[in-house]
């Protein structure tokens, strides 16, 4: 540490994704120490990161949970062996996913994945039962077959026993650090993506859990981001060799965290997630439940101080990666930069999907998958990596027009431009097809904004800082936004006839 630099104490994150974990320190400093004017800077360094792969066990997909408690206890040795000593810890994941405890605190089987193919179907038959209208009133979410109501009526319609043992449900992020601590708590963000929490009255849906055979006693109540859930356990301390550290209740859905870094400058703007899934939205006050919203199928999902998000699930690069991944079985092996550069010379415009469709959530083979849609179609087929890459690339950035002008029509406002967060925008193309799309300019950065908001939260959880205002203040003054400015007017004409098409064939595949 140079003596020209004042640090404040530090606080671990771990950010969790679909494909890999990641533990990063945060440490606030000043560049000159008692000069009144010296610029406050938020530094974010590395310590640990490791892949996270599902386990086919039989006939479904689970999470490799002890493998991901394994790396969080790794990461927290790594960041104390490096000289830190961070004064908290918090976990932010996906959402929706979910352990199941007995009485005496043992794990009821191997969490599923949300990829896993047990909720086929049930999105349709829950909502004959129940009412789609009653549904979304009392959930505020889009009927995604992966939404923990489903994964839980799942087990009910199997006859698991799971559910007849369990005493406490924690959600992922909540799980892990229940593993730390010994604590059962459940954070809001996590609890508004269950399809459960009712946030029309803020309570979790016991009358619903009771018409389709949950049992609702097994929830805890909620608590706010920035709670403090406990301390390191004393057994987990001496396998570390490191002292008690408490562990905080971040934003721990990972899209809250990474909404609650979005440096913009007005308090209304919409937002881009880029990762495995792409998550479009806008922060509000309240929930809006309107049959406008139900109609569009967005969610409404808990954020920061009290918010809601309105906000949709789109695939994202998860159809990419799976691509990537078919082709290196097949003995291609392209990197990511290597396939944006052959997507570069594709040619543009020349085929679509719709990548919501969800024939491409869990495909064996999603090159073919690619192909047999555009047949069906009646498209030209992909015949290289580089088409298949600009195909999949110019689809998202349309989807993302479709959502936004979908946002702002249920918002009744526009949006000057559109602010893109998370590891996605390392893909430039991306970012600058996107601004093409939406004719609007697109401010991408920060890459690693769910740490960010998951360290946010806890250094306010500290009292480091006084809101979270001054904390995206930090960000401003600590990370680079990339502006990408939409093209010529020439260029408008091309992606307002595809984008035409895009809407056709959305049409047609519903027909």
């Amino acid at each position: 540490m140079s003596s020209e630099q004042q640090r404040f104490p530090c606080v671990l994150a771990f950010d969790l994704g679909a494909s890999s974990g990641r533990a990063f320190v945060g440490e606030i400093i000043s560049e000159h120490p008692g000069d009144a004017s010296s610029v406050r800077k938020l530094k974010i360094t590395e310590v640990h990161r490791f892949a996270n792969v599902p386990v086919q066990i039989g006939g479904h997909l689970h999470w490799d949970t002890p493998m991901l408690l394994r790396e969080i206890k790794a990461g927290i040795r790594k960041a104390f062996q490096a000289g830190y000593r961070p004064e908290s810890c918090a976990i932010d994941t996906w959402g929706v996913d979910f352990g199941l405890l007995d009485r005496n605190g043992e794990l009821l089987g191997i969490p599923y994945h949300y990829r896993d193919r047990q909720t086929e179907g049930l999105v349709e038959e829950v909502s004959a039962q129940i009412g789609a209208e009653r549904l979304f009133r009392e959930s505020g979410l889009q009927f995604m077959p992966f939404n923990t109501l489903y994964q839980l009526y799942a087990l009910k319609k199997a006859g698991s026993p799971k559910l007849d043992l369990a005493e406490t449900l924690l959600l992922t992020p909540d799980l892990l650090s229940f593993f730390l601590t010994g604590q059962r708590v459940c954070e809001f963000t996590m609890a508004t993506t269950t399809g459960l929490y009712d946030p029309g009255r803020g309570t979790w849906n016991s009358a619903l859990m009771e018409e389709l055979g949950i049992p609702s006693e097994i929830f805890p109540d909620p608590v706010p981001p920035g709670t403090v859930i406990g301390e390191l356990t004393a057994e987990v301390c001496a396998e570390l060799g490191v002292p008690p550290i408490r562990i905080i209740a971040a934003a721990s859905h990972d899209t809250e965290s990474a909404a609650a870094a979005v440096p913009a400058d007005s308090p209304a703007f919409a937002y881009l997630v880029s990762g495995t899934w792409s998550l479009l939205g806008t922060q509000m006050a309240k929930p809006l439940l309107t049959p406008a919203v139900l109609e569009r199928q967005f969610s409404n999902e808990g954020g920061v101080d009290g918010t809601y998000h309105l906000l949709k699930n789109i695939m994202g690069l998860w159809i990419l990666q799976e691509c990537k991944r078919k082709w290196e079985q097949d003995g291609e092996a392209y990197s990511f930069a290597e396939l944006v550069q052959l997507a570069e010379q594709a040619k543009p415009l020349y085929t679509l999907i719709d990548p919501d469709d969800l024939r491409f959530m869990n495909p064996a083979d999603m090159p073919e998958e690619i192909r047999a849609y555009c047949r069906e179609t009646s498209q030209p087929v992909p015949d290289s990596p580089g088409a298949f890459t600009r195909c999949i690339l110019e689809s998202l950035a349309l989807r993302y027009q479709q959502v936004l002008e979908q946002a702002e029509e249920l918002i009744g406002s526009r949006f000057a431009g559109l602010h893109m967060v998370g590891g996605g925008i390392q893909n430039e193309l991306l970012c600058r097809l996107t601004a093409e799309a939406i004719g609007r300019p697109v401010w991408a950065g920060p890459v690693e904004a769910s740490t960010i908001g998951n360290l946010l939260v806890q250094l306010r959880a500290g009292g480091w800082l006084t809101d979270l205002q001054e904390g995206l203040d930090l960000v401003k003054a600590s990370f680079p936004i990339q502006v990408y400015e939409p093209e010529s007017e020439e260029r408008r004409a091309a992606w307002t006839e595809a984008y035409a098409r895009f809407e056709r064939l959305g049409r047609s595949m519903k027909c």
